[in-house]
């Protein structure tokens, strides 16, 4: 394992681009939600940076993935946390890595069975842009093509770390 990259200068770099978008969609009250677990991580940074009042939503999509049936529940599944209503709001979704935009789908679902918001952003500190659905994110700290046997890892949350892992690590 080995470390990739300054999670700060992620952070700084995202934080940069979502104020950038939230000012040209003249968005002023956005609802932070967070995916289980690197996304809630990266959301509650990116909440105190922006100054973003109130809790934000943590989602936990185990029950929401295409492939529940097919790998079963994963024992640390916690129930998902949406403290607010999303009937009509704009919402940042926030994740630590989006790879193939699964995870981001199953998110989504789950967020419109709590009502429908007036728009999502996406938001995520890593793209690795290997995507198997048209999913993208509106704001990415880093862009990064990885090896076939290279994963990328938000370790944390105090403190939060990218490490480099080689398949079998």
């Amino acid at each position: 394992m080995s470390a990739l990259l300054d999670v700060d200068e992620l952070m700084d770099r995202l934080e940069t681009e979502l104020r950038r978008l939230l000012i040209q969609r003249g968005i002023e009250s956005p609802v932070l939600i967070g995916i289980r677990t690197g996304g809630v991580w990266v959301a509650d940074i990116l909440g105190k940076r922006l100054g973003i009042e109130g809790p934000f939503g943590k989602l936990d999509i185990s029950f929401y993935r295409d492939d529940f049936s097919r790998i079963g529940l994963n024992p640390k599944v916690t129930p998902s946390s949406l403290p607010l209503d999303t009937e009509g709001r704009n919402i940042i979704l926030v994740d630590d890595v989006i790879m193939s935009g699964r995870t981001i789908r199953a998110a989504m679902n789950e967020i419109f069975d709590y009502g429908r918001p007036a728009s999502i952003i996406l938001a995520t500190l890593i793209d690795l842009g290997a995507r198997e659905l048209p999913i993208q994110p509106d704001v990415a700290g880093q862009s990064l093509v990885l090896g076939a046997q290279q994963r990328v890892k938000l370790r944390g949350p105090d403190p939060l770390r990218i490490e480099l892992q080689e398949a079998g690590q």
